[in-house]
């Protein structure tokens, strides 16, 4: 049975999402948002910036416990000085990883334009580095993949014989293959701020750096934010910094536009309503110049006597007028409800591109024929919210 105006209700995906993520990492969410509320800002502070070792950071430290073994087992002061050397540079590096991410401030900025279902959205915020630089920021919307892409496999006809590719602090791919840009003295390659929806930037002291994140909604309908995660491992890679806020404030997802659409619908008549007049009635709209055959009951015989100009009343009978009308129960039963929402609101964008007067007629809902910027948002928030506002599941 093809789904009516009424059913086919999308289910909220954000919870799913959540869902497959690990119970501890769903407490420690719903601890970190306890002591890092939504708002319009936030400034990153020490308790809301977490801080652990990463992969190599456990590794070095292990690296560190066999140098200390192996220096006590052998008496080596050499081996002393360098273990320690390294431990006390471990550990300062921890201070600079922390300090890279406190007191940054954070500004999040409504989106510019539409934003469609299953496609990049761009969300705008701006970073604020205070009295500090800050170096090797990442951030990501929730559910963005942290590994970067699988590198394609040469193929096996070519023979030439590659040589490795030799990166300065290899741990720091990691994550991602571009270097940031604090690793440009070392060679690192710069210029590829963005891998994916993840976002590398810097921020400058005493200085507003805009960022634009890449977002693709799974799901129509007033949508909170995604939860923004941003994180750090400047500078040794040993340990990674990050933060996870939310910014208050809804965003309207509107329907998939569906493309190619087919052409407008024709217009139907609405009988009583339109300008257009026809001859012959009996109500009286005004008066005009006489015309040869106009009947002699019609002519103004006063105004004849008062200025010898011949009249004759302009009677008129409304007329049936052609209206654009976009109704949800006239496409084909057997597209489902996603796939009508699309067509209308392809539709939609396409009469008021081409400055035709329109109506949407949404099951009990209906938008009188209009044009303008405010009657197309009426329309697609309609469209957005049937069968009724969706809020996705906060996770």
């Amino acid at each position: 049975m093809p789904n009516s105006a009424d059913t086919a209700l999308p289910r909220p995906v954000a919870a799913a999402s959540s869902g497959n993520r690990g119970g501890f990492a769903r407490r420690f969410d719903a601890w970190a948002a306890a002591r890092h509320p939504a708002g319009g800002s936030t400034r990153l502070t020490h308790r809301n910036v977490y801080i652990l070792p990463t992969r190599v950071g456990w590794f070095f430290a292990l690296l560190l416990l066999v140098l200390l073994v192996l220096s006590i087992n052998y008496q080596l002061n050499l081996g002393y000085l360098l273990t320690f050397l390294l431990a006390g540079s471990a550990m300062m590096a921890m201070h600079v990883t922390h300090n890279n991410l406190r007191g940054l401030t954070l500004t999040a900025k409504p989106p510019e334009g539409l934003v469609h279902q299953s496609q990049s959205a761009r969300l705008s915020l701006t970073l604020q580095g205070g009295m500090r630089e800050r170096w090797g920021l990442a951030l990501r919307p929730d559910g963005t993949m942290t590994s970067p892409p699988a590198t394609p496999i040469p193929s096996p006809k070519k023979k030439k014989r590659n040589k490795p590719r030799v990166t300065p602090l290899p741990w720091l791919s990691r994550k991602r293959r571009a270097a940031p840009s604090f690793l440009a003295p070392l060679g690192g390659r710069v210029g590829v701020p963005t891998m994916g929806a993840i976002t590398y930037t810097d921020c400058a002291r005493n200085s507003d750096t805009p960022l634009t994140l890449i977002w693709t909604p799974a799901q129509r309908g007033l949508l909170p934010w995604p939860l923004l995660t941003i994180e750090s491992d400047y500078p040794l890679g040993v340990w990674t910094a990050w933060s996870r806020w939310r910014p208050q404030g809804d965003l309207l997802v509107l329907p998939a536009v569906e493309h190619p659409a087919p052409p407008l619908p024709p217009a139907r008549p609405s009988p009583g309503n339109g300008p257009a007049l026809a001859r012959g009635g009996s109500e009286t709209e005004g008066v005009r110049p006489y015309r040869s055959g106009d009947s002699a009951r019609h002519v103004l015989w006063k105004k004849f006597a008062r200025s010898d100009e011949l009249v004759s009343r302009d009677t008129a009978q409304p007329q049936a007028q052609a209206e654009l009308w976009l109704d949800f129960s006239a496409l084909p039963a057997a597209l489902d409800t996603e796939t009508r929402l699309s067509r209308l609101c392809a539709w939609v964008l396409a009469a008021d591109h081409a400055g035709l007067p329109y109506g949407l007629q949404l099951g009990t809902q209906q938008v009188a024929p209009a044009t303008g910027a405010a009657h197309r948002m009426q329309c697609l928030r309609l469209l957005a919210l049937h069968p009724g506002p969706l809020r996705a599941g906060r996770a």
